[in-house]
């Protein structure tokens, strides 16, 4: 019976698997941009919902203590109004000095480029390699820009950011979310 199998009919099945495996993966070339961690940063969290409380208890107790000062004395005093001033500043400010900080240790190495496959994320650069498995994300998210990878750990230590701009061919979005669907689910 191994005379009806011939090189041929190995051939053609090496190419449809080719194409099969062509469509199930995914590359992204990009610069990342502080505005990539930002947009993560927000993701994480909005996911955690910790954030936002925290933020919203600081800047209760800010105006808290500048309105009692300012009820006390019957006038609005300068060091309480600044120091208001300065904790909405912070509040505002530190996902934003947040994302310059992580821009800075990564941005120095140039143009990522991204596999997305079955077996995982690859991230290559001129100086680094990273790989990792789908069992390391707990899930991922899509915004209007990126799509952000989320990690098993409690505290969603790391995040991963895929831009939409890398892409470079049509499709190339739509397969992305495919896959994504496919290996981590919506969070």
């Amino acid at each position: 019976m191994a005379e009806g199998h011939s090189d041929q009919d190995t051939n053609n099945t090496e190419t449809s698997a080719n194409v099969v495996d062509e469509r199930t993966t995914v590359e992204l070339v990009y610069r990342p941009q502080a505005a990539d961690t930002l947009a993560a940063l927000r993701v994480r969290e909005r996911i955690k919902r910790v954030g936002p409380l925290l933020r919203g208890a600081v800047l209760f107790l800010l105006v808290g203590q500048w309105l009692l000062v300012t009820v006390a004395r019957s006038s609005v005093e300068v060091f309480p109004t600044v120091l208001l001033l300065l904790g909405v500043l912070l509040l505002w400010g530190y996902p934003r000095l947040q994302a310059a900080q992580v821009q800075r240790l990564v941005g120095w190495q140039g143009e990522y480029h991204a596999t997305v496959s079955a077996a995982g994320i690859t991230c290559r650069t001129d100086h680094s390699t990273l790989i990792q498995k789908w069992s390391v994300f707990q899930g991922y998210r899509e915004t209007a820009g990126h799509f952000v990878l989320l990690s098993r750990d409690p505290n969603i230590l790391c995040l991963d950011v895929l831009p939409k701009r890398g892409a470079h061919e049509a499709g190339d979005l739509e397969r992305l979310r495919a896959i994504l669907d496919q290996y981590t689910p919506r969070v």
